[in-house]
């Protein structure tokens, strides 16, 4: 019987790496990958951004000879010319009414009139030039003599160094890095679950439909055939980590010195906090090694049900009705992963990291900003025995539902076929 299982395991294995799709995204992906992380900063430095007029009608006499230009923004004072005058006139692309108690009540006096919309950029720009003019003016009012200078020296600006207690060695951490890489293994989490468990329920349809399966059960149990086809489509998944992680981390080999060579590792705490997490090879490890193990929980937990969904339809059609069952957990986990990552220590993200259904999604959201490691070990304890129970549940489904064609079967039928012994 395990030879068997094996069989089946190498079968789906091989079939998949051999195909040239496998190649093709496991080379390609990683290289795409880094061309999105320098896209817009390149879309940025070779873009031109366009000019754009705003014509000013001051009725105050003082706000208007405060707004500073810049590159995108040309602010144009137009003397005694009217609001129906300078709406006549092509040369402007925005007009900015200042009106009379511009200073006393903003919100009701200032206007901005636009020939379409603009962007927010330029939006938030102009907003900030004329808040800028009249808290300068309110403060002119009072009267103090050297304002300027004392506002400039009491103004402060600091970035704090994050250092962990919980380790032996004072190293600074980046809470922008952290939000980062929660956000990003998240997202990698929630593509491999769904693409891999689509791909095990898809392959069990085709089967199904070709009568494959029919001869393949005269000599492994439909258990084992289930176990087979996740086993080996989870290698496939676990081998394409693998390469990823390879070439992102010899990525990163030649990028961690550049960019600590660089004057902001000295002079920027954040900058400098990035460099030492990155640099940190335990760090790295051990989120690596526990991406996997949630990945290979999270992904033998929702294939299972993926199985039992392919083996009781008969086409993509009607499974794609059936996989709101598995996708809209995850969907949850993703969205409540949001939630988590603003508060990583919370009693909602722990019960999160705990439920099967949700928690490898939760604890790829909080591993990066540390995380007890008894909270981990309960996570995949739990993760991993609702693995086998489910399996237990779906491999009755699965042996019934694989001999079953040209009936679409309902929830209650299925939840009947789970109860047989």
């Amino acid at each position: 019987m395990k030879s068997g299982l094996s069989i089946v395991i190498m079968r789906e294995y091989l079939e998949r790496v051999k195909r040239k799709s496998f190649i093709i995204s496991t080379l390609v992906v990683p290289l795409l990958m880094i061309a999105m992380m320098f896209a817009p900063a390149l879309i940025m430095l070779f873009s031109e951004s366009e000019s754009k007029t705003v014509a000013v009608i001051d009725e105050t006499g003082i706000l208007a000879a405060r707004l500073k230009s810049n590159d995108e923004i040309k602010f144009v004072f137009t003397g005694d010319e009217s609001i129906d005058e300078a709406r006549t006139n092509d040369g402007y692309d925005a007009i900015l009414v200042l009106g009379s108690k511009a200073i006393e009540k903003p919100q009701d006096a200032v206007i901005l009139y636009s020939h379409g919309s603009l962007t927010m950029v330029s939006d938030s720009y102009i907003s900030g030039q004329v808040c800028d003019a009249i808290e300068d003016v309110r403060l002119k009012a009072y009267n103090i003599e050297n304002l300027e200078k004392i506002l400039r020296e009491v103004k402060v600006d600091i970035t704090m160094p994050i250092i962990d207690i919980d380790k032996e060695e004072d190293t600074a951490t980046s809470s922008v890095l952290s939000y980062i890489l929660a956000l990003v293994m998240d997202m990698m989490l929630y593509m491999f679950i769904l693409i891999y468990g689509q791909m095990v329920m898809t392959s069990i349809i085709e089967e199904k439909t070709n009568r494959v399966l029919e001869l393949v059960v005269s000599s492994v149990k439909p258990q084992w055939l289930m176990l087979g086809k996740i086993i080996g489509v989870g290698l496939v998944a676990i081998t394409q980590i693998l390469i990823w992680t390879g070439i992102l981390g010899l990525c990163s080999s030649f990028a961690l010195p550049m960019m600590a060579a660089m004057p902001e590792a000295a002079t920027e705490p954040e900058f400098a906090g990035i460099i030492a997490q990155l640099s940190d090879v335990g760090f790295i490890i051990s989120l690596a090694v526990y991406m996997l193990l949630f990945f290979i929980g999270g992904y033998l937990f929702y294939s299972a049900i993926f199985a039992a969904i392919g083996s009781a339809v008969d086409n993509i059609q009607d499974a794609s009705q059936l996989t709101s069952i598995a996708t809209m957990p995850v969907i949850i986990g993703i969205i409540a992963s949001m939630s988590v990552i603003n508060n990583p220590t919370s009693d909602m993200a722990f019960w999160l990291s705990v439920i099967p259904f949700t928690s490898p999604m939760t604890m790829m959201s909080r591993l990066p900003f540390g995380v007890p490691a008894w909270e981990i070990i309960v996570s995949l304890v739990v993760l991993y025995i609702s693995f086998m129970l489910l399996i237990w549940v779906c491999a009755k489904i699965y042996r019934v539902g694989i001999f079953m064609y040209g009936k679409k079967p309902t929830l209650v039928e299925i939840i009947r076929w789970a109860r047989y012994k």
